[in-house]
């Protein structure tokens, strides 16, 4: 009897080892199938590129009222002028931006003879006003200046802390356009100045480099320029 039980344990040996062998395999290819998936590394977004800060315009150098710069004639070609019905007295203005361009170079004339400025861009003029100028002690300077700083609040440090809003400085030695009580009879110390609620228009459609051309009696070609709209 114990003979026999030997042989039989000794026939099946083989099997079972396979068996336990396939089984082991079984396990191990259970696990893997079971086993969850590894999570995907995640990529990361794209970090947007800030975008680069414009560049402040350069600042235009100073400039005495002796030192007017020069200016290609081409700038002051003329599109159009405004429609200006009746007489344009002291405190009167007009400003009409509709059929002209919304961008360009604006360019600020004024005629000291004719008391007037006129503000173009793009060669079409949308404003005018009558201004006050310098008294004969304290001229208005002549030529082209650039617009060096802006000040909506300014207040002169030279005369008596006076108001000089909408102020538009043109010279380091004082001279601007700025809104003023516009009324015959009155001067100012050699500055441009403008109806208030004009002066208001004209800071908000310039820049500093824009170039104002003061002449006394010399006027802009306007023989092919378009009236109004």
């Amino acid at each position: 009897m114990a003979a026999l039980l030997k042989a039989l344990a000794k026939s099946a040996g083989p099997k079972l080892a396979i068996g336990a062998g396939l089984a082991g395999i079984g396990l191990l290819v259970s696990g893997w199938i079971d086993r969850p998936a590894a999570e995907e590394p995640a990529v990361p977004a794209p970090v947007a590129k800030a975008p680069s800060p414009t560049p402040a315009p350069a600042k235009p150098a100073e400039r005495r009222s002796d030192q007017p710069m020069t200016i290609d004639p081409r700038a002051l070609t003329v599109k159009r002028v405004l429609k200006i019905d009746g007489p344009f007295r002291h405190g009167d203005y007009a400003w009409d931006e509709s059929g002209a361009p919304t961008t360009g170079p604006v360019i600020i004339t004024v005629d000291l003879r004719a008391q007037t400025l006129s503000v173009f861009r793009a060669g079409y003029e949308i404003g005018a006003a009558v201004i006050l100028y310098g008294a004969t002690d304290k001229p208005s300077p002549l030529g082209a200046f650039p617009i060096m700083q802006k000040d909506a609040d300014h207040y002169s440090n030279l005369y008596d802390n006076a108001p000089m809003p909408y102020m538009l400085r043109l010279t380091s030695d004082g001279v601007a356009i700025h809104g003023s009580d516009v009324q015959w009879g009155k001067a100012t110390h050699g500055c441009i100045g403008v109806p208030v609620a004009f002066a208001q228009k004209l800071f908000g459609v310039t820049k500093l480099g824009d170039v104002v051309v003061i002449t006394n009696g010399k006027r802009l070609d306007v023989s092919k320029a378009q009236v109004g709209a």
